[in-house]
C-alpha cells in the first residue's frame, strides 16, 4: 500500500499544492516551520481521521479559509494497480464529508481502513514519559487499523460514556444513592457503557498480546541490553484468565455497581477502558521515571516498529512516516533504525538537516520552503537543506 499522489487546499500552510509520490524512500527536507511535518500530517490525517499534533481541526484549516480538503490517491500494492482515491473535506464547527472514488460516504470514518499509516514523531516520547491517556491512544488507533469497525464501538462508547457521566453529574449533590427512577437509568447506561468497553478491552488484550513478540524485538535491535521491553495492560477490574468479552463485560458492571456511590458523589465514571493504562517496562522497572532518556527513545520508537510489524504480520502493508525522528537519535540509532524501515514499501521521512537522514536510505527527496514542495535532481541535492 502506497499513495501516489497528494493533494491539498487549505490544509494548514498550503493555499494548494499537488505532490506526486512513489514507492520507497521519500524525503521532505527544509528548515523548520516551511510546511514540511503538514505534508505527512495530511496522509496520516486520511488514515486516522485524526492529526498527531493537535486535537482540535481547527488548526488544520488555513488561516481565513472555512474548509480544507485532503485527498490522497493510493495504490493496494506495488503487483497491485488498482488505486483508490480518498478525499476528506474538514469543515470546523460541522460534520467533515469524505469521498471514496469521488462517491459520497455516509461518514468519514467509511475511509477507514482505504489507507493505513504507522506515524513516528518527537511527541511520542508522551507514550513513554506521558499520561495514561497517551498509550491509551496508541492502543485504541492500533486496534482501529486492525479492524476499521471498531471506529463506531469507539465512538458508541464515547456517546455513551458522555451520557453516563452527564447522570452522574446530576446526581453528584444528592449524596451517595441515586433515587428510584435514576438508579433504572444509571443500570441502562452501565449496561451500554459495559458492551461497548468490553469489546474494546478484549481487542486491546488481543491487540498487546499479538504486539508484544514485536515490541521486544524492536528494542533488542535498536538498543541492545540486558533489558526486555514489555507491555502489560492495567484495568479497574480483574482481567487475569483467558476471559472473553460477556465476561470482562460481567466484570465491569460489577465493579460499576461496586463503585457506585464513589461515582455519584465525584459526578465521574470511575470504571471503564477510557481509565485504563498501558504499563511500559524495561527488565523489572517501569519505563516511566527510570529508564533515560535514550532508553524512553528507543521503547517509543520500539512501539512504533512493532506497530508496523503487526500490520504487516497480518497482511497490511501500511506507509510508514517518521516525522523530524532523526534528528532525536544518535547515529548509532538512527543507523540502525534506517536498517529496520528501509524495506518497507513507502516511508515518507521530515527532516530539517538532510544529513541526518542516513545515507542508507536514499529515495526521492524533496524541497520544502515557504509551504512549495520541488523535487530535487540529484544535481540539485544537498547536504544540509536547513541551513
Amino acid at each position: 500500500m502506497f499513495v501516489t499522489h497528494l493533494s491539498l487546499a487549505d490544509f494548514r500552510s498550503y493555499h494548494g499544492v499537488e505532490v506526486a509520490l512513489r514507492p520507497g524512500v521519500s524525503i521532505f527536507t527544509g528548515a523548520n516551520g516551511q510546511g514540511k511535518t503538514n505534508l505527512v500530517e495530511a496522509v496520516d490525517y486520511l488514515a486516522t481521521l485524526g492529526s498527531h499534533r493537535v486535537a482540535a481541526e481547527n488548526p488544520l484549516v488555513r488561516f481565513g479559509a472555512e474548509r480544507a480538503i485532503v485527498r490522497a490517491r493510493v495504490q493496494a500494492g506495488a503487483d497491485d494497480s488498482r488505486q483508490l482515491l480518498l478525499e476528506v473535506e474538514i469543515i470546523p464547527g460541522r460534520a467533515n464529508k469524505a469521498s471514496l472514488n469521488r462517491a459520497p460516504q455516509r461518514r468519514p470514518r467509511d475511509l477507514l481502513g482505504a489507507l493505513r499509516t504507522v506515524l513516528f514523531a518527537p511527541g511520542d516520547l508522551g507514550l513513554v514519559k506521558g499520561d495514561p491517556s497517551e498509550r491509551r491512544r496508541f492502543i485504541d488507533e492500533l486496534i482501529t487499523a486492525r479492524w476499521p469497525r471498531l471506529a463506531g464501538v469507539r465512538a458508541d462508547y464515547d456517546r455513551v460514556l458522555r451520557q453516563r457521566v452527564t447522570l452522574l453529574k446530576s446526581l453528584s449533590g444528592r449524596g451517595r444513592a441515586a433515587p428510584g427512577g435514576a438508579a433504572s437509568t444509571l443500570e441502562i447506561w452501565d449496561e451500554s457503557l459495559a458492551g461497548f468497553g468490553a469489546e474494546l478491552v478484549e481487542a486491546r488484550l488481543a491487540t498487546l498480546a499479538d504486539l508484544q513478540p514485536f515490541i521486544a524485538s524492536a528494542y533488542a535491535d535498536i538498543a541492545p541490553s540486558n533489558n526486555d521491553a514489555q507491555v502489560t495492560y492495567k484495568a479497574g477490574v480483574e482481567l487475569e484468565g483467558d476471559l472473553g468479552r460477556d465476561e470482562i463485560a460481567a466484570r465491569m458492571m460489577t465493579a460499576m455497581r461496586e463503585r457506585r456511590g464513589e461515582e455519584i458523589a465525584r459526578g465521574l465514571c470511575l470504571i471503564g477502558p477510557h481509565r485504563d493504562d498501558l504499563v511500559l517496562q524495561l527488565g523489572e522497572l517501569p519505563a516511566k521515571g527510570y529508564a533515560s532518556h535514550g532508553e524512553s527513545w528507543s521503547f517509543a520508537l520500539s512501539l512504533r516498529l512493532a506497530s508496523f510489524g503487526l500490520l504487516r504480520s497480518d497482511g497490511v502493508e501500511p506507509v510508514l512516516i517518521l516525522d523530524d525522528v532523526f534528528a532525536e537519535l544518535d547515529e548509532v540509532r538512527r543507523e540502525r533504525l534506517a536498517g529496520l524501515v528501509g524495506d518497507a514499501e513507502q516511508v515518507l521521512i521530515t527532516a530539517a538537516v538532510a544529513s541526518d537522514v542516513p545515507a542508507s536510505l536514499d529515495g526521492d527527496r524533496f524541497d520544502v520552503t515557504g509551504s512549495v514542495v520541488s523535487r530535487l535532481t540529484a544535481a540539485e541535492e544537498v547536504p544540509d537543506a536547513g541551513s
